[in-house]
């Protein structure tokens, strides 16, 4: 039998041996395959020396699909760590902490990771995998190279004021796509976030400008303004649903239309607008009391500023999980969406359920262009961003409902959008990140239902082997 030693002990174990080797090995290999080897000694030193937490730890199933997984997502995470903090750090020491967070990580990942979440990791990988050959595949036909195409994304991407655009266009993404993620979570289709989220930010610019306000309290008007409108307008939806029955897609879609139609009616100099420029036209700005200050970026070498909203998309985030996870209400939500007539049998009121979730769905849509409304441009113009809410539901599936998975989405979908603008340059279609992007989204949908579809067939096995077992020894 494995002797498994106490976890803090094999925490140090496995930092000593990540940073040790990566340290080491940096003298003579590239600072990211040092990495790469050093915390994968320290994941071999975890599995070594710990026993995995999870019901299935031990079977065959985790032993040849779990522990590679695990494996490579400690290596990735250590990466990961270790490319950002190379940004400010000189290379030995941003890899060598990268590889003490890789340690620490496959400890962690070790421990944790069951079977189901490591079939979801696995899935976003083929369909990475997928989606990549595809978009290479019409690189290819169309003459083009793909790894040059590929290597000018990564390289002109990963600039670090690029890096910051990226990460302020995630902020918006984000904050849609977990809009959309709720009404998933309920099985309703919230297409309407567009339209939520345009009339939101018209508004709320409008009643910005027209106040002046001290610090603080000015934000939070602009914010609860943005809020109650996308709420409301969601909550139509919702009202029309349980009260008449008609479908959230129709009615959201002609939402869409109508919000476009009273947008484009305010914005007119004989009414909310003013003339920002020779060709565009805006709400009045919003005073500087109103503004929220962006995060210096000059530790990434960025001369552009990270919003300071970046911090609202956390606490939504946060709130999203927590409600969910930690509330009677997100329990009530997730049972009616998997069965409303199980959660009406055990005393949920459904139809009250449904109401609020396009509520509560609408209000977040109303947050989508707040970041950039008080972070960058400070009033509602023609050229005020548009589509964010329907790039919203594509993220949502991308990411899967999960505020983790939303992110990281967020972040990747950012990134292609950035990426390709080098293209052009090349003489290369920049909407080969189209086809990235929609590849992408289909086969995760795909391959992760044919995943889901194989653990639930493995889960009944193990139930079935269970009752054998007490079966036999209950004879």
């Amino acid at each position: 039998m494995r002797t498994s030693i106490s976890p803090p002990l094999a925490v140090v174990l496995a930092a000593v041996a990540g940073t040790g080797i990566t340290a080491g090995l940096d003298l003579f290999l590239l600072a990211p395959a040092a990495l790469a080897i050093g915390v994968a000694a320290a994941f071999a030193v975890v599995a070594a020396l710990t026993t995995a937490t999870t019901p299935d730890a031990g079977s065959a199933v985790h032993r040849s699909l779990v522990l590679p997984i695990a494996l490579v997502l400690s290596v990735v995470l250590g990466l990961l760590a270790g490319v950002v903090l190379d940004a400010w750090l000189i290379e030995p020491a941003a890899y060598a902490l990268g590889a003490l967070i890789g340690a620490v990580g496959a400890f962690a990942v070790h421990r944790r990771l069951s079977t189901q979440l490591a079939l979801a990791f696995a899935a976003v990988a083929v369909a990475g995998v997928l989606a990549l050959s595809v978009t290479a595949a019409v690189l290819w036909v169309s003459g083009t190279d793909p790894f040059r195409a590929f290597s000018r994304m990564l390289e002109f991407g990963t600039r670090p004021d690029n890096l910051v655009r990226i990460i302020n266009a995630g902020t918006t993404f984000y904050l849609s796509a977990v809009a959309v993620a709720i009404g998933f979570k309920m099985k309703l289709f919230n297409i309407g976030v567009d339209g939520q989220y345009r009339l939101a930010a018209l508004l709320a610019a409008a009643a910005g400008g027209a106040w002046v306000l001290p610090p603080v309290i000015h934000q939070i008007v602009i914010v609860l303004v943005a809020v109650a409108v996308g709420g409301f307008w969601a909550g139509i939806a919702g009202y029309l649903k349980v009260k008449r029955g008609v479908s959230e897609v129709i009615s959201t879609i002609m939402l869409n239309a109508i919000a476009t139609g009273i947008t484009a009616y305010l914005l007119n100099t004989d009414r909310l607008a003013v003339e920002i420029s020779t060709n565009n036209i805006g709400t009045t700005p919003i005073p500087e009391s109103g503004w929220v200050p962006g995060i210096p970026a000059g530790f990434m070498g960025a001369d552009r500023e990270i919003y300071g909203l970046v911090v609202l998309a956390v606490a939504v985030g946060v709130g999203y999980w927590t409600l969910l996870n930690r509330t009677r209400f997100g329990f009530d939500l997730r049972a009616t969406g998997q069965s409303p007539t199980a959660a009406q049998a055990s005393g949920v009121n459904v139809k009250r359920m449904v109401l609020l979730s396009m509520v509560i769905s609408g209000m977040i849509a109303g947050l989508v262009g707040i970041p950039q409304l008080l972070g960058q441009s400070h009033y509602y113009a023609l050229d005020f961003p548009v589509g964010l809410g329907f790039t919203g539901i594509a993220i949502a599936l991308l990411g899967r409902n999960h505020p983790v998975g939303v992110a990281f989405a967020a972040l990747f979908w950012a990134f292609l959008d950035q990426a390709s603008q080098i293209l052009d340059i090349d003489g290369i279609p920049k909407e080969i990140a189209v086809v990235t992007q929609a590849t992408i989204v289909l086969t995760v949908v795909v391959v992760y239902e044919v995943v889901h579809r194989w653990g639930l067939r493995y889960q009944q096995q193990q139930v079935g082997k269970e009752l054998g077992r007490v079966e036999v020894a209950s004879s």
